[in-house]
């Protein structure tokens, strides 16, 4: 297969593989930078800090967050309180605090948490 390709393009596909090798690897995309925000560094979707319940607000400590860091400060609790089962670590073993912001629910899948934390933000309208 390597032959028939150089045969089509000759020594020209040598050239543009040795200056890939070459050439130095940039920086990833700051956050302000990408697609995810609009005009100067305001966020839009997931990324935009929405009013969220009493509830949340007391858990994260603040009045307006993003989808993404809610979830990513739950996570971070779970993980600071070992609170994942051990033996189903798909499992959340809810404290009183969890139990607050998840209906006072015992236990809840990994895959329940977006869901449960929905009811706590703001509709758009």
């Amino acid at each position: 297969m390597a032959s028939s390709s150089t045969r089509v393009f000759g020594n020209y596909c040598r050239t543009l593989m040795a200056a890939a090798k070459t050439s130095t690897a940039t920086a990833p995309p700051t956050p302000t930078t990408t697609a995810t925000t609009t005009g100067k560094g305001r966020y839009k979707g997931i990324l935009k800090p929405v009013p969220i319940s009493p509830a949340l607000g007391k858990f994260v400590g603040a009045n307006e967050i993003s989808r993404t860091d809610a979830v990513k400060k739950v996570w971070d609790y779970i993980k600071t309180n070992n609170l994942q089962n051990p033996a189903n670590k798909k499992e959340i073993n809810c404290d009183d605090k969890l139990k607050t912001i998840f209906a006072g629910k015992d236990k809840v899948g990994f895959l329940e948490i977006a869901k449960l934390l929905s009811s706590h933000f703001q509709k758009a309208s």
